[in-house]
């Protein structure tokens, strides 16, 4: 079952982003060679600039936690979170259609 991770993170504009937006392009780039990646989205809220969301598609969570606990992202990630001062945020959703349960 394919999922989707929102990822969000603040990112100062200025020389904080010249810093941070490569490496999230550095991110994004390395994902797509990674089994199961289908498909990412990079979004900034037009109300408030520095809040940065990715939203990731995958075939399913093994691939998606993969990835996240690679030693490659990790890397890179932590630069980020260096940079920006915060943890980055991850959340993961699937297709409701898809529950099993009767919630």
């Amino acid at each position: 079952m394919a999922i989707e991770v929102l990822i969000k993170r603040r990112v100062k504009q200025g020389p904080q982003a010249k810093k941070v937006v490569p490496l999230i392009l550095r991110l994004r780039a390395l994902a797509t060679f990674q089994p199961g990646y289908i498909s990412g989205e990079t979004l900034c809220n037009l109300d408030n600039p520095e809040d940065c969301l990715v939203v990731s598609r995958w075939e399913n969570r093994e691939n998606w936690e993969k990835w996240l606990n690679s030693d490659e992202r990790a890397r890179i990630q932590d630069k980020i979170d260096s940079l920006t001062g915060e943890k980055t945020e991850y959340t993961i959703y699937a297709p409701m259609v898809a529950r099993t349960d009767s919630t």
